[in-house]
């Protein structure tokens, strides 16, 4: 029994924010510095009324329709966002009723970006115990809901949208090998270091993030558990026919690329057009590039991304 991607789907807010809007919108900065330092051009924002599961509904039913099924088809949902809906109940749940169905096992992954990684290594084990035959995993997010606009060091990095899978058991190879990892005593370089108490915000209520330390944090974390997972498949990188690395930053995604020796012409990125869509990152960039048909039946993949808490995880899986 093997875990295999059926289908893929992904949602972009309408609004599209490029850095001279941001800079029109009084923002402390300039196309070229964010660019530069980033590689990121533009990013998508939710309308007022949208909620991440209303960005996941979109892109879930795309994957559906890709991968020929009705919802009705699907036992397990899980979804990894770090703005959900609600405090509860979980965003997966939400996202069920909406796409008219009932009874699935249904529930949220909290990893940050990270999230769709762990989503579907936990969602392959799901299937490869036979418990479980076809799941909807999901990252979406909505981060514009907390960001402060005054923090040129954090406003420009992120975007909103969501991206989905279907995850079927089959004969045919699918998932091959898997790493996830955590480090919380690193949590203060990247956080939302806020709750709701007593009606009331207490604490920050605004990503709050030191670059450099992450910058170089995720450089190591994605090189080692990139070789990790290719140790666990038997694999060398050059078997790899893409790599698909969490669109967060440019130069972290040609470190690694460095790292692996890999050539950019093997790295899907779409962090100039979406920004950083955390847990939505990885899926969208995923059926951007199958969409576009660079990605093909057959092809090998390594999914890996790092978030905060401090996560990180890939996933090296046949298309």
């Amino acid at each position: 029994m093997h875990a295999r991607i059926t289908g893929t789907g992904s949602y972009l807010p309408t609004l599209a924010l490029t850095n001279d809007d941001l800079v029109s919108r009084g923002v402390d900065t300039s196309d070229e510095w964010i660019v530069e330092r980033t590689g990121i051009r533009s990013r998508h924002i939710a309308d007022d009324g949208q909620m991440a599961s209303d960005l996941a509904v979109e892109a879930s039913l795309k994957a559906l329709a890709a991968a020929g099924i009705s919802a009705e088809k699907i036992d397990l949902i899980i979804l990894a966002t770090s703005t959900p809906d609600y405090i509860f109940p979980s965003t997966a749940c939400l996202l069920q009723s909406k796409l008219g169905i009932s009874g699935a096992a249904a529930f949220d992954v909290q990893a940050v970006c990270s999230g769709f990684v762990y989503a579907l290594t936990v969602a392959e084990k799901f299937i490869r115990s036979g418990s479980h035959h076809c799941a909807l995993v999901v990252g979406t997010e909505v981060f514009s809901r907390i960001l402060d606009w005054n923090d040129r060091g954090t406003c420009v990095l992120f975007g909103d949208g969501a991206g989905a899978v279907i995850l079927e058991a089959s004969d045919e190879l699918g998932i091959l090998a898997s790493a996830l990892h955590a480090d919380g005593s690193h949590h203060g370089i990247l956080e939302v270091p806020g709750n709701v108490c007593g009606g009331k915000v207490v604490g920050e209520p605004f990503v709050k993030m030191d670059g450099p330390a992450v910058f170089k944090f995720a450089v190591k974390v994605l090189a080692d558990v990139a070789r990790e997972v290719l140790d666990r498949a038997g694999m060398e990188a050059a078997a790899l026919d893409w790599l698909i690395p969490h669109q967060a930053n440019i130069r972290i995604i040609q470190s690694t690329a460095k790292k692996l020796g890999l050539s950019m012409d093997k790295v899907i990125t779409t962090v100039d057009r979406h920004g950083n869509t955390s847990a939505a990152s990885i899926p969208l960039a995923l059926d951007v590039a199958v969409r576009d048909g660079r990605i093909k039946r057959g092809d090998t993949l390594m999914l890996e991304g790092v978030g905060g808490g401090f996560t990180w995880g890939a996933v090296i899986l046949k298309f």
